[in-house]
């Protein structure tokens, strides 16, 4: 794909910069919170995307969170034992093995995300209402042109 050259201005510079720097944050803290709950970035990202598409063969995992099915098989090893995931063998195709989010392991993806979501509260209390829904507009219109990309 052909990439055209736009000329950045001190907003674009400025966005970019906090992007990154809030990025930083969330996920140093995420691994904190993670930590917690006995669990990995990767394990995590793993769970979600289990929750969110149920059932998936090994190689559509390791598609969907962009990972070597290598490294990603170690990983499932890891949250098998630990009892957050199962391998299931497919009711079509008996060849091939599903792997599906247990209820320990939708247990600790709602734990992490409900202890998320109390520490960002946390620090936006300090924000008034009409500032929040400013923000919330404004990083849902960025969201919007970013997957437009996509």
């Amino acid at each position: 794909m052909m990439r055209t050259t736009v000329q950045v201005d001190r907003y674009t510079a400025q966005i970019d910069e906090l992007l990154h720097a809030v990025s930083a944050i969330t996920k140093r803290q995420g691994r904190e919170l993670m930590a917690e709950f006995d669990v990995t970035p990767p394990q995590c990202e793993a769970l979600l995307v289990l929750q969110e598409f149920g059932g998936l063969a090994m190689g559509e995992l390791c598609q969907k969170v962009g990972s070597a099915c290598s490294t990603a098989t170690d990983l499932i090893d890891r949250m098998e034992r630990n009892g957050y995931v199962e391998r299931v063998r497919d009711t079509n195709d008996r060849r091939v093995i599903r792997l599906r989010i247990t209820p320990k392991g939708e247990e600790v993806v709602a734990k992490v995300q409900q202890s998320s979501r109390n520490h960002l509260a946390e620090h936006l209390k300090a924000m008034d209402l009409s500032d929040k829904e400013r923000l919330i507009q404004s990083l849902e219109q960025l969201h919007d042109l970013l997957k437009r990309a996509i």
